[in-house]
């Protein structure tokens, strides 16, 4: 007997060490959509991961997860906060399910997942994540600042001396404030982040950061300080949105505890109160909006140091906080990305000169200069230049009311102390190609005293395209470019003359920025913001957020961003929390429209905004977004489970597209309205055209772009829809003619004339809207991943867990590649043309599976028939053309012409 279960048991070993395989493993494992996060609030973290692996058709039929405070026991697999089992689940994110997670407190976790052929991945590499505040009633500090007047100009230092006695385990600095800050402990700034902690509605919610600042004490003697800018929070300067009036203003102020844990597990916190000391700092002027003004002469050496003398610093005052609600800040950070030195300087004389640093950008410079005591540098930062040579920011200053000549338009005023200075804006952004520099004395000046910074939301690259068409690869990077100046913890219209959360902008470049970027943690955000911003009745405004401006004016054609955002984060994560966190204000403003305009036709909007020649009426682009609106709900509640939602919601779409249809399309002809681009593209988009109805309403868009030279007429909403619209329906190769073409009005004419960024305007010359940095017409970006690459989600298996793949072998070009890193790993999609043959390469992700359409029937698998692969299955619609269902791995097709 004891010699079988002696036998019994080493077989189950043997049997459990068959079950692990190390031919795929599991990686890239992510908390919240981030890396090693700290000090987050939710409490059911979302984790994912991806497999890799040589082998192909891997998928996953199930998962483990183990999560604990003990990092050796977590490497053992063993949790004491959640040990999931085995869980029957192929998709990621997975929701944490365990016992209720602690506040400051760091978790290990790991996973292994098992594939379709019963065997056990090994357990990831162990990563972690830790909770921050968890509920307002953790924070032990006090509210300060240094002055209830807002109009006080210098921005205030802070600081703080304290011991440390025993030896630290862990430090971490948790900090929420009204306006913007930076850290110093000892002396060292804490922390890349730039311009923390995000916008929000201050006064509805304020976003805390939490920092890692355990290296950065001392034994001994220890000092923290701060220094507050004014961001939107104390905006001084006046434009047309009255952000000098928002209801929140106030002097800047902020709330730190510093929690220290020793090692004997003692805890310590440092906090804000009314024994810390303030003064005023060297920055005289700070606004988000214009610009910064510094003296170098009022620097105070090492004030946040611990030898550093505050006698002659004044107490604190305690104060209110911005409000109730005080949430940790959980998101790509903005960072200087990119570090751009200068071209090359033109001298006017020894006083004047201007700098030119080859591309257009958001961002800051930073001045290294010695000059005479007293002498002050006047920086302005524009897009273009005068005949004369001179910075010309006419085209992005329109905006600005100031009241005095103060406060100059994106012009830093420096000081000089005599010595060697250094300055770099803290709180303040820009948009610019070039820099003039005026001196009041003499000045040496060269490239090396101004240096660039590219600054952005440091979200990680996920996306890439490369063609034969070198124009195509350049508006694909004045794109991102434009894209990424236009990220700023929301997305913005552009960097300089507004900075503003435009709807419109935003929800027109979505696939733009999830095709390039895994962008999800700003749009996370951004959609808590429109929540914050919702009125009772459901109205959203155009600016988001705002401080009150623009709710009128904001119909579906922009404020469509509350469900057209969530559903394509849906799209391209698979994770319904969006869609459960804004489910109620989608229905909720569906209904305020609906109750508003019963008939199902509405002219609340904008209008097409910026077209070449042809005006859309706003009924019928308002009407085309509402419906867009209530179709994508429809889809939600489906998901969701809510059945009476989605049979209701339904019902609505189907009036709307039958109220629009009867007063706008003429069915013996196949044109809406008038027939211009947008008239007739933006239903083809939506899915407003009737299914008898589309193949001609088609073929007549492709003969009005015809007409119009091949060249597009559109503006803001017809841009997302034209290319579209062709491509989808039969006319992708006169879809790349529009999208190739290099003379006016096209997006290569931008760049054949120097343009590095995307404008306001196609028109070069004309007299308004002609920000040289708009990222409203971006759609084309995303349409290379779309129509060229063929790479779409799909609905039913979002996330890209199963890859629509509808490739076009467009006339006219040669080569075409693009990649997209979703979250199950990266996807490709690459074409490339010899003679009458076309060589296709795919690339389908472990645990994913991909739906190829192509155009011909005469292919080849790595020059074989389809059917000898048996990770291929052939398949056929009801047309009985075919598709091909493709498993995880590498293919290489050869298709006849």
């Amino acid at each position: 007997m004891r010699n079988i279960l002696l036998f019994i048991t080493l077989f189950a070993s043997l049997y459990s060490c068959r079950q692990t395989s190390d031919k795929f493993i599991v990686e890239n494992l992510k908390c919240e959509y981030l890396q090693f996060p700290i000090g987050i609030d939710a409490a059911n973290p979302r984790f994912t991961w991806q497999i890799k692996s040589e082998e192909q058709g891997i998928s996953v039929d199930a998962v483990q997860i183990v999560v604990g405070t003990n990092e050796k026991d977590v490497s053992n697999g063993k949790g004491d906060v959640w040990q999931s089992g085995t869980l029957s689940s192929s998709t990621i994110p997975v929701v944490y399910a365990g016992t209720k997670l602690k506040p400051f407190s760091r978790y290990y976790w790991c996973v292994k997942v098992k594939n379709q052929k019963g065997e056990w991945s090994p357990f990831s590499k162990i990563t972690f994540f830790e909770t921050g505040m968890m509920g307002q009633n953790n924070w032990k500090g006090d509210w300060i600042s240094d002055s209830y007047d807002f109009n006080i100009k210098p921005a205030p230092y802070f600081r703080k001396s304290f011991d440390v006695k025993k030896k630290v385990k862990t430090a971490r600095a948790y900090i929420a404030v009204g306006g913007l800050y930076e850290l110093y402990l000892n002396g060292e700034k804490i922390g890349n982040h730039r311009l923390d902690p995000m916008l929000t509605r201050f006064d509805r919610r304020t976003l805390y950061v939490t920092y890692d600042v355990t290296k950065n004490l001392s034994d001994g003697e220890n000092a923290v300080g701060v220094i507050l800018g004014n961001g939107w929070y104390n905006h001084q300067s006046k434009a047309v949105w009255y952000f000098d009036k928002a209801p929140w203003r106030a002097r800047p102020k902020f709330c730190m505890d510093i929690r220290i844990v020793y090692d004997d597990n003692s805890v310590e916190t440092i906090s804000t109160n009314k024994n810390w000391k303030t003064s005023l700092s060297p920055i005289i002027f700070n606004s988000i909006y214009t610009a910064e003004h510094y003296d170098a002469r009022l620097e105070q050496p090492d004030w946040s140091k611990p030898e550093f003398s505050d006698e002659k610093w004044k107490k604190v005052i305690c104060t209110n906080a911005p409000s109730k609600n005080i949430v940790a800040q959980v998101m790509h950070p903005i960072q200087n990305v990119i570090e751009i030195p200068a071209v090359k300087v033109k001298k006017f004389s020894d006083t004047n000169y201007i700098v030119d640093f080859g591309r257009n950008m958001a961002g800051v410079t930073k001045l290294n200069i010695k000059g005479i005591d007293g002498t002050t540098l006047r920086l302005k930062h524009g897009e273009r230049l005068y005949k004369n040579g001179h910075v010309d920011i006419s085209n992005i200053d329109i905006h600005y009311r100031p009241t005095d000549d103060s406060d100059p338009f994106q012009t830093d005023i420096v000081i000089l102390s005599g010595r060697e200075d250094e300055f770099m804006p803290k709180f303040n952004y820009k948009g610019f190609q070039y820099v003039e520099v005026s001196a009041d004395k003499p000045i040496e000046f060269s490239e090396k005293n101004l240096t660039a910074y590219f600054m952005h939301s440091a979200v990680p690259k996920v996306g890439k395209i490369n063609s034969s068409n070198k124009m195509l690869n350049k508006i694909w990077e004045a794109a991102n470019a434009s894209y990424l100046s236009n990220l700023f913890g929301y997305p913005t219209d552009c960097p300089q003359r507004e900075k503003n959360g435009w709807t419109g902008d935003a929800q027109i470049c979505i696939e733009t920025g999830l095709y390039n970027y895994d962008a999800i943690t700003i749009y996370e955000k951004w959609m808590a913001d429109h929540r914050d911003e919702q009125q009772n009745n459901g109205v959203i405004p155009r600016i988001v957020p705002t401080d009150g401006w623009g709710y009128t004016k904001n119909g579906p054609d922009w404020t469509s961003t509350i469900a057209i955002i969530p559903w394509n984060i849906y799209l391209f994560y698979g994770d319904k929390k969006i869609l459960e966190d804004c489910y109620d204000n989608i229905k909720k403003y569906i209904n305020y429209i609906d109750e508003a305009y019963p008939g199902g036709l509405t002219d609340w909007g904008l209008c097409d905004w910026v077209p070449v020649k042809s005006m859309t009426p706003t009924e019928i682009t308002s009407t085309v977004y509402y419906f867009a609106v209530v179709d994508i709900f429809r889809k939600i509640a489906a998901v969701l489970g809510e059945k009476n939602d989605a049979e209701k919601y339904s019902a609505l779409a189907d009036k709307i597209k039958n109220a629009f249809n009867q007063k706008y399309l003429n069915r013996e002809t196949g044109i809406y309205n008038k027939g211009v681009q947008t008239e007739m593209s933006c239903p083809l988009q939506w899915n407003m055209v009737p299914d008898e109805m589309i193949a001609k309403v088609s073929e007549n868009l492709a003969k009005r772009v015809e007409a119009d030279n091949s060249h597009v007429d559109v503006g803001l909403l017809g841009a997302k829809s034209i290319l579209n619209a062709m491509s989808e329906n039969g006319y992708a190769d006169l879809a790349y003619k529009v999208a190739a073409q290099e003379t006016f009005p096209s997006w290569g004419w931008w760049i054949v004339n120097g343009a590095t960024t995307f404008l306001e305007n196609w028109d070069l010359n004309a007299s308004n809207d002609i920000s040289m940095n708009h990222i409203m017409f971006g759609e084309i970006d995303a349409w290379y991943y779309k129509a060229l690459g063929g790479i779409f989600p799909d609905e039913k298996n979002p996330g890209f867990k199963n890859i629509t793949l509808k490739p076009n072998f467009v006339e006219g070009l040669e080569h075409f590649e693009a990649q997209h890193d979703g979250p199950y790993g990266n996807i490709v999609s690459s074409w490339e043309k010899t003679g009458q043959e076309i060589s296709y390469h795919v690339v389908v992700p472990p645990n994913s599976t991909a739906m190829l359409f192509l155009p011909t029937n005469k292919v080849l698998e790595s020059g074989k028939e389809l059917d000898e692969n048996k990770f291929i299955k052939i398949e056929t619609d009801d047309s009985n053309k075919k598709q091909y269902h493709l498993e995880s791995g590498e293919y290489n097709f050869q298709l006849q012409k």
